[in-house]
């Protein structure tokens, strides 16, 4: 899409040789951690000291001595703009405005008439122009914004908006080359508001409002300051529940995926039967689903783009295999949250239960143990400065994949 041609431009980010310049900026960070840096520095200044006979040998060694200090104090602590503190500060409030209007169109009573007059469409049209204002603040301020840990999630919002651009479209929201929104009221009012209410749907988790709304909840769920610096994703204690959770189900993915859980019992002669430890079965099922819900509850605060990527496949997956699931006695609510019910999972043919998680447990024990690597590895991933001046960066591969 041409709009993240125009983020990529914009960007601290990107531009047509984003690897390099982030490549660049972890070079410089180890330079001048190990002390090249400096020493690079001093050899161009002494070429220059060689060069001339101006001035005295003390004077000229001071006079180097205070610009190398000054660089260096510049590539460690780098200024912040007035304009940067503005863009932090809008951004910040408007993701808060930005909740408030997905809310509204997520609301049942937005596409009701209400009883002084206005109708259901009235209502849509109100609530899609104060969606559209703020969406579009929140993606002007994130482009000269520094916090990083809400401008992943924007990305990943304007990402979204992206490939939802046809049902947009259909509603008269358009999309614009800048990654902004632009609304045709005369179109809106012409719309089915079934149509508007079924793609801001809060009942489906993988409904374009819904997804909006996810990412939202953890640009906005998070501390942060508008002074400039960048914040860190999750704190120490948050991070160890997190990749031990997505560790124990990768653990149990594979545990469902094996013929070794769906072997038959054998009887006293170790003849086999025809029947399956169910207590087994279930008892392993039933830690999957804890341990995928207790993963998700505390990765999706994350700003990690390897740990969200690796969370939606994992999501998108579920969603899409809903119907297996419900067949076993396992639901999927409208956060993509699971539960079992042990009774219809113990009445369930062990033999479709083996089948289907051989696809789908691999799946998800193979994602989730990305999720947990990010979470050791790359737990404070993120792009930029942190707020103690040092660089810390994702990979590259990591970054775009997200984007």
């Amino acid at each position: 899409m041409s709009f993240m041609n125009f983020w990529n431009s914009s960007s601290t980010f990107g531009s047509n040789n984003s690897s390099t310049n982030l490549y660049s900026l972890f070079s410089e960070r180890n330079a001048i951690k190990n002390g090249t840096y400096k020493r690079l520095l001093k050899s161009y200044y002494g070429s220059l000291e060689e060069d001339s006979s101006s001035a005295t040998s003390s004077s000229r060694r001071r006079g180097q001595n205070n610009i190398i200090d000054k660089l260096l104090q510049e590539k460690m602590y780098p200024t912040v703009s007035k304009d940067t503190q503005e863009a932090n500060s809008n951004l910040t409030s408007g993701i808060g405005s930005l909740k408030s209007s997905v809310s509204t169109l997520q609301s049942e009573k937005t596409f009701e008439d209400t009883e002084n007059g206005q109708t259901a469409s009235e209502k849509v049209v109100a609530a899609m122009k104060s969606y559209v204002t703020n969406y579009n603040n929140v993606v002007t301020a994130s482009k000269s914004s520094t916090l990083s840990n809400k401008t992943a999630y924007v990305a990943n919002m304007m990402s979204t908006t992206s490939k939802f651009e046809k049902e947009l479209g259909e509603i008269g929201l358009n999309l614009k080359s800048d990654g902004t929104l632009q609304l045709d009221e005369t179109k809106l009012k012409n719309v089915d508001v079934s149509k508007v209410q079924k793609l801001f749907s809060a009942d489906n988790i993988q409904s374009y409002g819904s997804t909006i709304a996810s990412r939202i909840k953890f640009a906005g769920g998070g501390s942060s300051t508008t002074t400039g610096t960048t914040n860190n994703s999750t704190s120490t204690d948050d991070k160890k529940p997190a990749s031990s959770s997505a560790a124990a189900l990768k653990a149990d993915g594979e545990a469902l995926a094996s013929s070794e859980l769906f072997a038959k019992i054998k009887d006293k002669d170790g003849n086999e039967t025809d029947e399956y430890d169910i207590k087994k079965i279930l008892s392993t099922a039933k830690s999957f689903v804890n341990n995928y819900n207790n993963m998700f509850d505390k990765a999706e605060s994350s700003s990690n783009s390897g740990v969200l990527s690796n969370l939606s496949y994992i999501r998108n997956k579920t969603a899409n295999s809903t119907k297996a699931l419900k067949e076993f006695g396992i639901s999927v609510d409208k956060e993509g949250r699971l539960s079992i019910d042990e009774d219809t999972f113990k009445k369930a043919d062990m033999s479709k239960v083996q089948d289907f998680f051989k696809g789908y447990g691999s799946y998800v024990a193979s994602n989730a143990s990305r999720v947990d690597y990010y979470m050791n590895t790359k737990a404070s991933a993120a792009s930029g400065y942190t707020s103690k001046a040092s660089y810390n960066i994702p990979p590259v591969s990591d970054y775009n994949s997200f984007i």
